[in-house]
Formats: C-alpha cells, sequence, structure tokens
C-alpha cells in the first residue's frame, strides 16, 4: 500500500445519512488516531471501507493505490491487504478457531501454508497476544471473555499480516498487561510496514503507540487534523476547545442534502 485516499465519502444506514462527505488521504507508514463524539460516523467509516453490507454507500470514492475499493467484495478488499478488527467480534458457534485461521492465511496466497508452518506461526501469534494455544482448538469466539475476543482479533491480524489495519476500539475491555502486548504488536507491525487507522476512546494507547497524525470526524465529516498533539488535546480537553477555537459545533445536525463540503482546519505542531 502507498495511500489510501478517501474523498467525498458519504453513507447511509437505511434511511439515516450517518458519513456526509469523508475527505481523508492516508499514507503508507501512518498511524492516524481516528477521534470524535460517539455517534459521528468513526466506526461506521470503518465498516464502509471494508464493505460492511449494513451500509450503503450514496456518493464518493476510496482509492487505494488509484483503485477505488467500495467496488470490491470484502473478500477482495481482504486480499488487497486490508484488515478490519471489530469492535464487537461475534461468536461463532460451530466453526473451530484453527481452522478459521488455516482458510483465512491460504485464501491470502497461492499456496497453501503447510501443516507445520501454520502451527508455528500460531504458536508464536498466541504468544504474542498472550493467549493459550489451546484455545485454537475451541469454536471461534465463542465463550470468550471481551478481553479474548479483542486480542484474538490481533492474533488474528498478526497471521494476516496485512499492509493496511483498520482498529475499532481494540483496546476496550484490557487491562493493563494485555494493553500493553497489544501496544507492542502494533508498534512491531508498524515497524514492518503497516498502516493503521485506529479508534480509541482512551488515550492510554495512543500515549504506548505515538500515533504520527490525528484526525477528528463530528457531525460524519473531517473536521480537523493534525498530529499527535491534537489527540492529546482531546483527551485533556475533551471536544469543547473545537467549537471555542474553531467555531465547530459538535451538535449533529439534520442532513437534508448530499455533498457539502466539510469544515476543516490543519493544526500544525
Amino acid at each position: 500500500m502507498k495511500e489510501l485516499s478517501i474523498q467525498n465519502l458519504s453513507c447511509r444506514a437505511e434511511t439515516n445519512l450517518i458519513l456526509k462527505g469523508v475527505n481523508l488521504t492516508v499514507h503508507a507508514g501512518d498511524c492516524l488516531a481516528l477521534l470524535g463524539p460517539n455517534g459521528h460516523g468513526k466506526s461506521t467509516l470503518l465498516n464502509t471501507l471494508m464493505g460492511s453490507p449494513h451500509y450503503q454507500v450514496v456518493e464518493g470514492q476510496a482509492l487505494l493505490d488509484g483503485e477505488d475499493i467500495l467496488k470490491l467484495t470484502p473478500d477482495q478488499r481482504s486480499k488487497r491487504g486490508m484488515f478490519l478488527a471489530f469492535q464487537n467480534p461475534p461468536d461463532v458457534p460451530g466453526v473451530i478457531t484453527m481452522d478459521f485461521f488455516r482458510s483465512a492465511i491460504n485464501s491470502h496466497q497461492d499456496k497453501p501454508i503447510s501443516l507445520y508452518n501454520f502451527y508455528k506461526e500460531t504458536t508464536k501469534a498466541y504468544e504474542q497476544v498472550g493467549l493459550n494455544s489451546n484455545m485454537a482448538s475451541r469454536t471461534l469466539n465463542d465463550g470468550y471473555s471481551g478481553g479474548e475476543k479483542k486480542r484474538n482479533e490481533i492474533l488474528q491480524m498478526l497471521l494476516l499480516k496485512p499492509s493496511l489495519a483498520f482498529l475499532d476500539e481494540i483496546d476496550s475491555g484490557l487491562d493493563v498487561d494485555a494493553l500493553n502486548l497489544i501496544a507492542k504488536v502494533i508498534t512491531d507491525l508498524r515497524q514492518q510496514g503497516t498502516t493503521f487507522i485506529i479508534i480509541s476512546h482512551y488515550d492510554k494507547l495512543y500515549d504506548l503507540i505515538k500515533p504520527n497524525r490525528s484526525a477528528i470526524i463530528v457531525d460524519g465529516r473531517i473536521a480537523l487534523e493534525g498530529d499527535f498533539s491534537l489527540a492529546k488535546k482531546v483527551s485533556e480537553e475533551g471536544y469543547s476547545f473545537l467549537e471555542r477555537d474553531y467555531h465547530i459545533s459538535i451538535e449533529k445536525k439534520e442532513q437534508t442534502s448530499i455533498g457539502t463540503c466539510a469544515v476543516k482546519e490543519t493544526v500544525t505542531k
């Protein structure tokens, strides 16, 4: 991946217009903290980019190295190197975790992974996220705690080695030790070239991974972009400074038309 260019992206869930002309460019190697009040479109953006059937694209493009991924199926997007760690990973009764992982890996490569390499990679990945490898014989997420489900999402990311990863509140429900493990995985993958867009409501994760960029979504639009200091400002002051300093209201408004330009400011160091 060299660049993800999101251009005037609008989408709806049923009759509710949620994204209202999102414009955002993410470059290879970026780690972007995606911020914003609850209900303003953060998770919707990531799910739309990954192809969730719950959202209907109304307008716009999302160009991954020049290709509009919005025209691709979710599995095609995954094969392009995209990955989404769910905010609420679903239970999948009847599907053995080991079988799911192996099928996922094989779908991303021309030649099936050997049994030896599969066990070698999964054993290492389980160690990296602090889970017992015996869990591979259990059904996927079934009976897992919230923290185990989140670690299992990161484990999948380690096995699939995406070039572009979306993490949706991956830190919620994690204790301090688990959070440190997850932060180390993210840092290691960044060093290997993975680009990240990460949603979190807690500054602890951002403090550990030090994103180089921040963007705030307000009412379905990118209202403000900046560096890591913008994420720190949000953690210290909340979102009240948006109206005080930039005259950006955080109250959602009824949308009667689409294609309206976003209010956008750039914060520099």
